[in-house]
């Protein structure tokens, strides 16, 4: 069901490069072709020195970063995409990476658009919509539980076994082991299923209305679920612990949870709708749409200490603290369940929260973050996993150099 494209926002677009780490990269490396497309880089002294720092401390080969301040976003690139050439491989404008769990709030916002179509309410159980969940634990989790990660308790991952052969069988046989809304336990068998059946109840796969419609509807041209041939050369390559070269592997709901390959202008194209969204967009019936959407993935459902769970994003009331925001990115965080409460979201716009989203695969390391009521927001994309801590601290640091 192809939806033509719509441009949520008036984006004025600069790009350009920064030198990257040592070594990294020929110093003149693409510069002709990048600066042709270039109308100004970043020039931000305090994003040069977080980012080389974190390239230098953890050996990242190449890392992408994206400004965005009132409506004007800045790119700036540093080091390589892959060391398995011997020619330059500097990234660029076009260097695609993988951001892991980020891809939860394109999850999220496909199922908010389908929610705005009247496809499906938050509040519908799962056998609403797959009808052999009828009878079943799983058939009784809300829609809203399933995208919160409060349905009692679906693991991280899945379990060893489980394949898309037999994923229907797991769901069917799943128990949850404690009540649905009592606790939070990340998860990405649950967002993955919300995905699923989010796009279930519109009568589509989900790789179709997410490549189709979603993703044209916000405007990006250079996010992919399944990278074209194509594009195959602007696919940066990953490197694990060992800086051994590795990329996503294929699993179960991978497409929902974690599977989404992009740029960092893609990703300041999809942080400024999110801003956007707060500010009041005119324009016809899919843009509306879209921007209701987004803040509909924005309201705060259920509460973990000083962080309200949207959909795929999770926020802190400003004014808000580093440590705050390094607290709710650890492993405990992710890994044990965590006591909560369910909230009644009032619907209203909630600009006055800083909005954020780590992600990881094997190889690939991502942060986004925005402030609607500072009409600004950051991207961090590297070829390698770092610490989500450290993602934090140097967005922060970068971002308040915007204030001044």
């Amino acid at each position: 069901m192809p939806v033509r494209p719509v441009h949520l926002l008036p984006l004025v677009l600069a790009v350009g490069t920064t030198s990257a780490q040592a070594g990294s990269a020929p110093k003149d490396a693409d510069r002709t072709t990048v600066e042709q497309q270039s109308s100004r880089s970043c020039e931000n002294p305090t994003m040069d020195q977080q980012i080389e720092a974190l390239m230098d401390h953890h050996g990242i080969p190449g890392v992408s970063v994206a400004l965005v301040d009132h409506g004007d976003i800045c790119l700036s690139h540093y080091g390589i995409s892959t060391r398995e050439v011997s020619t330059n491989a500097a990234v660029n404008d076009d260097t695609l990476f993988e951001i892991g769990s980020v891809s939860k709030t394109f999850t999220a916002a496909l199922g908010a658009w389908v929610q705005q179509g009247g496809a499906f309410s938050l509040s519908d159980s799962a056998a609403s919509i797959e009808p052999d969940f009828e009878g079943r634990p799983v058939g009784e989790v809300s829609m809203l539980a399933l995208a919160t990660y409060t349905a009692g308790g679906f693991p991280l991952q899945f379990p060893a076994g489980v394949d898309d052969a037999n994923i229907h069988d797991y769901f069917l046989n799943w128990r949850p082991d404690f009540a649905a809304s009592t606790k939070r336990l990340y998860s990405n068998p649950s967002i993955g299923l919300f995905g699923l059946l989010a796009a279930q109840s519109e009568g589509v796969s989900f790789a179709e209305l997410m490549q189709d419609s979603v993703l044209p509807t916000l405007g990006l041209d250079a996010t992919w679920l399944a990278v074209p041939d194509d594009q195959a050369s602007h696919y940066a390559q990953g490197y694990n612990g060992d800086d051994q070269p590795v990329r996503v592997n294929p699993g179960p709901l991978d497409a929902q949870a974690y599977g989404i390959k992009t740029t960092a202008r893609d990703m300041a194209r999809f942080i400024q709708a999110n801003i956007d969204a707060h500010q009041g967009n005119e324009g016809n019936q899919d843009n509306l749409r879209m921007a209701h959407a987004l803040l509909a993935t924005h309201q705060g459902y259920a509460a973990v200490g000083e962080m309200q769970q949207g959909l795929g994003w999770e926020s802190y009331a400003l004014p808000t603290t580093l440590d705050t925001l390094q607290n709710g990115t650890t492993a405990e965080m992710a890994l044990e369940p965590q006591p909560t409460s369910m909230l009644e979201p009032s619907g209203e716009p909630q600009p006055q929260r800083w909005y954020h989203k780590t992600g990881s695969t094997g190889g690939f390391g991502a942060y986004a973050a925005f402030i609607p009521a500072r009409q600004q927001g950051i991207v961090i994309l590297a070829n390698k996993r770092y610490p989500n801590g450290e993602r934090v601290e140097a967005a922060w640091r970068i971002l308040e150099t915007l204030e001044h």
